[in-house]
């Protein structure tokens, strides 16, 4: 059994920052890639930000420059600092890994809502 568990989403204002932090836990033989989707209200969910197990990354053209992901292999961690935030960032932000338990399993968390005021 694995899970994966996110906290750090809230409310915050135009230009400020949040830090997401996601931890799997349970019968983990490594991980391979994590990353962090997102999905507003009436848009379908899109990928915001993944990394490697060698820590190689990627993001979305709209967060370029404003996040930052980065994991913790010893703590099975993945994070996602956002800064600069704006109201379209708004959306509950999901965790996803993929994980070598017995064979490869896509796993996701339950979600953090974000909420960007102007």
């Amino acid at each position: 059994q694995v899970q994966l568990v996110e906290s750090g989403g809230g409310l915050v204002q135009a230009g400020g920052s949040l830090r997401l932090s996601c931890a799997a836990s349970g019968s983990i033989v490594s991980i391979y890639t994590m990353g962090w989707y997102r999905q507003a209200p009436g848009k379908q969910r899109e990928l915001v930000a993944g990394i490697t197990i060698s820590g190689s990354t990627n993001y979305a053209n709209s967060v370029k420059g404003r996040f930052t992901i980065s994991r913790d292999n010893a703590k099975n961690t993945v994070y996602l600092q956002m800064n600069s935030l704006k109201p379209e960032d708004t959306a509950v932000y999901y965790c996803s890994a993929t994980i070598y338990t017995v064979g490869a399993v896509d796993y996701w968390g339950q979600g953090t809502q974000v909420t960007v005021s102007s």
